[in-house]
């Protein structure tokens, strides 16, 4: 009776591990089927955006070809549409944002990092978070309504006498000082940006183990070395993806631009001139298209933003590739 009691026993025993087991199992491949749905859904909206963007942009690109990446006018009267103009905007606009947002949010990193007292590190750190937090519209208006005139009174025309004579610049900061156009819209986004790259670096750098640097203070390293040495290189990729994450938002940004650049569509060699960007025009206009063709050509807009967005984030992926073989060599 004893041995028989003992059996069902160890029956029970397992019987009951093999439900936990099945229950675990079943945790598991829910999990599993829970997050590829979550990848899957991911993939079938960007494919929706896609599939929506090209269908959207066929009107527009079977009327104009090619022509319409490589054309300036734009009339939606006569319905001749060219993209080159906010082509040329978004692109000046976020090399000038990504021009100063660079040195001086990776400044801002290092110093909070490596020099800042600690007293000072939260405030001004929770202050540069709140600069991203702060909607796009806002930078809008005070670039407007604040920023614009001051450049308008104090800087563009000092920049105007500065370069007069010098060959190059005399172009990129000739004509009137409107206060609005493609310097001040890149200075705006300058701003915008600078947050992003500031906190992402900042985060990577405090990830720097602290006996490499201690180390290097051993042998003798100045902290200026310390940093360019140590510090940089081993934070490199992550501070890569804090300039394309600022890269990213400056090239769609939208409110704040279209308040300050001034909405002209066409090209000119002066930076204090008014322009458009892709999104600032799709903005404008889109609540004001009317008929098909105008419609399709600021879908193809977006478009060819969509694709100028791919493209760097394509580089930044291999830029990144590289280092990563380079460290690994």
């Amino acid at each position: 009776m004893a041995d028989i009691a003992l059996d069902v026993a160890a029956s029970d025993k397992q019987q009951d591990r093999r439900k936990v087991l099945d229950w675990l199992k079943l945790q598991d491949s829910t999990f599993r089927y829970v997050t590829l749905g979550a990848a899957l859904t991911v993939l079938l909206i960007l494919g929706g955006v896609i599939v929506s963007l090209i269908v959207g942009s066929i009107p527009a690109l079977q009327a104009f070809g090619f022509g319409f990446v490589t054309t300036e006018k734009w009339n939606p009267v006569t319905e001749q549409f060219g993209a080159l103009a906010p082509i040329y905007g978004t692109l000046v606009t976020s090399a000038i944002a990504m021009l100063f947002a660079v040195p001086v949010g990776v400044g801002v990193a290092i110093f909070l990092t490596e020099l800042c007292p600690y007293p000072l590190r939260r405030p001004i750190g929770v202050a540069i978070e709140l600069l991203a937090g702060i909607p796009s519209i806002i930078y809008g208006i005070w670039g407007l309504f604040v920023f614009a005139p001051f450049l308008q009174k104090h800087v563009q025309p000092l920049l105007i006498d500065a370069f007069a004579s010098v060959p190059v610049l005399s172009s990129l900061f000739a004509g009137p000082p409107y206060g609005i156009g493609v310097l001040t819209a890149g200075l705006i986004l300058a701003i915008m940006v600078l947050p992003f790259v500031a906190s992402i670096s900042r985060d990577v750098f405090e990830t720097v183990p602290a006996v490499l640097k201690e180390a290097a203070y051993g042998c003798g390293c100045t902290t200026w070395e310390v940093i360019r040495a140590i510090v940089i290189p081993y934070a490199r990729v992550g501070v890569i993806g804090g300039i394309m994450l600022g890269l990213g938002r400056a090239l769609g940004e939208t409110m704040a631009v279209t308040f300050v650049i001034g909405n002209a569509h066409r090209i000119s060699e002066s930076l204090l001139a008014p322009g458009t960007t892709i999104s600032a025009s799709i903005a404008n206009e889109f609540t004001e298209a009317v008929g098909d063709l105008y419609t399709s050509s600021l879908i193809a807009l977006g478009l060819i933003l969509f694709v100028i967005t791919f493209i760097i984030l394509a580089i930044a992926r291999y830029m990144l590739l590289r280092i990563d073989r380079r460290a690994g060599a």
